[in-house]
């Protein structure tokens, strides 16, 4: 863990349109543990900080940027290895101070697990106790082919496949978060995974239910793609499939179609009480490069 230095006179900026090259890189030192950060700042470059949907922190408050934060729908802290122990924590310590300032509006911290345990062992003096803490997540990466045969079944999905491919979505985030995405209403998460779909960032197999109708029976997303990296997010099987062999001809394909159309590196984070999971991403090639925390609220 960083150093306990207290809540000193470290701080941070909020960062505007003229500093987004520079935090771009920042993020580029480590580009597979930045990307989901990194992948916001793409945005804020092309559309402008308000399309991004969130605020950018950098830290020092005055001089070149060492680290930054975002904070929009989660707080990702990209504090690089490269600082020493005690800027490490001076960065973390005014991201925490920004993010008291700002107010908990996020549903997550996520991102290397020192930088983000220590950000929620400053916050959690003040913020209200978090839903689950993730202290040990594996973070994998393949730059590479796979060592398994990819399923020629797994495909981009279609837009048009939106009623088939959201309600596997949403199976899959309630079983890994715990609460359903459309508990508030549907049209945000909805129009989430249309986006991924239309952008090519959506794998799926289709196969057929008890019923013979089509059935999502794997499916994959690309949740953050920055430079070259992409980060493949919720990965599932319909329960009805599992044990079948689906996973790692899945994933193998998700690698190759990813490497052919969108980045020559593929990472991904996941739970380390997770043997299975983490079983299947050896085995297709995946190798450790770091390990996440997430706090979730």
């Amino acid at each position: 863990m960083l150093p306990d230095r207290g809540p000193e006179a470290a701080a941070a900026r909020v960062l505007a349109a003229a500093d987004l090259a520079e935090a771009r890189r920042v993020c580029e030192v480590d580009p597979v543990s930045s990307v989901l950060a990194a992948s916001r700042v793409d945005v804020a470059s092309r559309a402008g900080l308000a399309a991004a949907g969130g605020q950018l922190w950098g830290f020092p408050a005055e001089g070149p940027l060492a680290a930054v934060c975002w904070a929009g729908a989660n707080i990702v802290p990209v504090v690089p290895a490269t600082l020493s122990r005690s800027e490490r924590d001076d960065a973390v310590i005014a991201f925490a101070a920004s993010a008291r300032h700002l107010g908990r509006r996020s549903s997550s911290i996520v991102g290397d697990k020192e930088v983000a345990l220590r950000l929620w062992e400053l916050l959690s003096r003040v913020w209200p106790p978090a839903r689950e803490v993730r202290t040990d997540q594996p973070s994998l990466m393949i730059d590479r082919d796979p060592d398994v045969e990819p399923d020629a079944r797994v495909r981009r999905s279609d837009p048009a496949e939106l009623d088939l491919v959201l309600p596997a979505c949403v199976r899959m985030f309630t079983e890994e978060v715990g609460y359903s995405p459309v508990s508030g209403g549907s049209g945000a998460y909805a129009s989430r995974v249309r986006s991924l779909m239309a952008d090519g960032r959506s794998f799926v197999r289709v196969d057929a239910d008890p019923q013979g109708r089509p059935m999502i029976g794997f499916k994959a997303e690309l949740g953050a793609v920055a430079g070259q990296v992409a980060q493949v997010q919720g990965v599932w099987v319909d329960p009805l499939l599992r044990g079948r062999g689906l996973s790692a001809p899945g994933m193998a394909a998700v690698v190759t179609l990813t490497r052919q159309h969108v980045a020559p590196t593929v990472s991904l984070y996941v739970n380390a009480f997770n043997a299975p999971a983490l079983r299947t991403y050896r085995r297709v090639g995946f190798e450790q490069v770091g390990t996440f925390a997430t706090v979730l609220f």
